[in-house]
């Protein structure tokens, strides 16, 4: 038998609370204080960003605001999302050396590979989708996401069981770029859901979440066993919740690029890379502040942080040289996007230069 992950239900919670017990979980386990675990959640209606994703960009928030839809950050990468009751999230936290998974690229594969699998069982034909989709028949059915934090891999999965697309449209700036580059007339025709797909047939969550249970055994080797949240927990979750996760500051800090700057975006099949420098100096040519937004996945979490504060006072030269001993000097593990497309990027911004055709 291969390792035994404990299986835990959160309910449904707000946005930013169950992104906190994201935090309470990762924080748990780094120190031991709970095994290698699933967890299955539920939001009450909330629009998500990125860890790098730019707010008032991504989010309609006076929408929001008007229709009780709570804004919230994530601490994993990757694109807006628009969850309520009718999806569930899924995600595992453990350690690196619990699965044969080395890379963030191989957690993705196998994570959705497992999914997949759970679907099929359900009578859907999902399949794995490069770079952390599943898809039925080209259509959307699940996203997923996460990160290295020391040797805990956290990992995370939304499943489409119902949607409304209109109330995720009204809800989130889905951006034109976006919409032409797939020919759609609208975001929703690129989604699917079970109960699309199932009709009157679609299975109970309890259904579906024993199917992807099945499915994660199979292809990951593992055994599951259902379990109880801990006090520990609930106390960590709480902790970030009310000092970062929770508050206007955490979920705003990536919001407004700086005025006057030079901007460059980089849409290619590692996500989009968008990027603002502005420029000082007597002949104008070092790195005054630059922001770095988009939906790509890098590991560890601050990594964008650190590369901005590393390039603040740089000289626009040698951009390209340090982003690169960035990268190799931080160790930075990269789902999408590498340290070459950072520079491209941050070059462009910072003195126009044309951008390659990705």
């Amino acid at each position: 038998m291969g390792p035994v992950f404990r299986v835990i239900d959160t309910g449904v919670r707000g946005g930013r609370a169950n992104i906190a017990f994201d935090q309470a979980l990762i924080e748990a386990h780094k120190a031991g204080e709970i095994p290698d675990t699933i967890r299955f959640l539920t939001f009450s209606p909330s629009a998500l960003v990125g860890r790098h994703q730019s707010l008032s960009r991504e989010i309609r928030l006076d929408w929001c605001r008007q229709n009780g839809v709570e804004t919230v950050r994530r601490i994993t990468g990757g694109g807006t999302l628009y969850m309520d009751e009718g999806q569930f999230g899924l995600e595992l936290v453990f350690h690196r050396r619990s699965l044969d998974l080395p890379t963030l690229a191989d957690v993705a594969r196998g994570v959705c590979e497992s999914i997949a699998l759970g679907l099929t069982k359900l009578g859907v034909p999902a399949r794995y989708r490069p770079r952390n989709d599943i898809e039925v028949e080209g259509r959307k059915i699940s996203g997923t996401g996460g990160f290295f934090d020391g040797d805990t891999l956290f990992y995370q999965a939304t499943i489409l069981v119902d949607m409304d697309p209109v109330r995720m449209l009204a809800a989130l700036n889905v951006p034109e770029a976006k919409l032409a580059k797939r020919a759609l007339d609208d975001a929703g025709a690129r989604v699917t859901t079970l109960k699309t797909l199932l009709g009157p047939a679609t299975p109970s969550t309890e259904a579906v979440r024993a199917a992807l249970l099945e499915g994660l055994a199979e292809r990951l080797g593992i055994a599951t066993e259902w379990g109880a949240i801990t006090a520990r927990e609930e106390e960590l979750a709480a902790h970030a919740h009310d000092e970062e996760i929770g508050t206007d500051d955490f979920v705003a800090e990536i919001d407004s690029p700086p005025v006057e700057a030079g901007h460059a975006a980089k849409h290619g099949a590692g996500g989009t890379i968008e990027a603002w420098v502005r420029r000082e100096g007597a002949s104008d040519d070092r790195i005054r502040e630059v922001l770095i937004t988009g939906d790509f996945f890098v590991t560890p979490p601050r990594t964008i942080l650190d590369l901005e504060a590393v390039l603040r006072g740089a000289p626009v030269a040698e951009i390209g040289e340090r982003i690169e001993r960035f990268f190799a000097e931080a160790r930075v593990g990269a789902l999408s996007a590498g340290a070459g497309d950072f520079a491209e990027v941050v070059e462009a911004a910072a003195t126009g230069k044309p951008l390659s055709i990705s």
